[in-house]
This record gives structure tokens, C-alpha cells and sequence, in this order.
């Protein structure tokens, strides 16, 4: 996977300026490969459309045959396990 530039572009909420990137991996059960061509297009749309709806950032993203790679940017506020528990549910 090859990550974007190192980026420093700080993000500014009430009281925290932060910049915080996840390499976020995950599977499907059993680790089987059924993330062909037209699933795997139809779930970065939904990734993409789920980011936008919940105000973190998709800085790139990897769909394999039988896992994803993220790279996600978000609020510490929230948490990395709430940015994963969006994109899988």
C-alpha cells in the first residue's frame, strides 16, 4: 500500500487542533475472497459516502480480494473504533 505524502494539514475544532491518521485493516469472515470487481467499486462508494456523512477523512484506501486497507484521518474526540465500527456496520 502506498501512502499519500506525509501531509501536516492540521484540523481545528473548539479547543483541539489535531491530526490523526489510522491504518485501519479488516476482513471479511474466514477471511474468504469476496471482495471481487463490482463489490469491491460499490464498497468504496459506500466507505467514501459513509466518511462524508460522519465528517472524517478517506485518505486512501486498498480493497483486496479478502481484506481492506484505510488510511483514515479523524477526530480524536471519536476515536478510531468509532470510524471503524461506521464502516463496517
Amino acid at each position: 500500500m502506498n501512502y499519500p505524502e506525509a501531509k501536516k494539514e492540521y484540523k481545528h475544532s473548539s479547543h483541539l487542533v489535531y491530526s490523526c491518521q489510522y491504518h485501519i485493516v479488516f476482513c471479511p469472515k474466514y477471511r474468504r475472497k469476496v471482495l471481487t470487481d463490482e463489490i469491491a467499486k460499490r464498497a468504496k462508494e459506500l466507505f467514501t459516502q459513509i466518511a462524508e456523512e460522519n465528517d472524517f477523512d478517506i485518505l486512501d484506501m486498498e480493497i483486496m480480494s479478502d481484506h481492506v486497507h484505510i488510511l483514515a484521518d479523524c477526530n480524536p474526540r471519536f476515536g478510531v473504533e468509532h470510524v471503524v465500527k461506521l464502516l463496517k456496520g
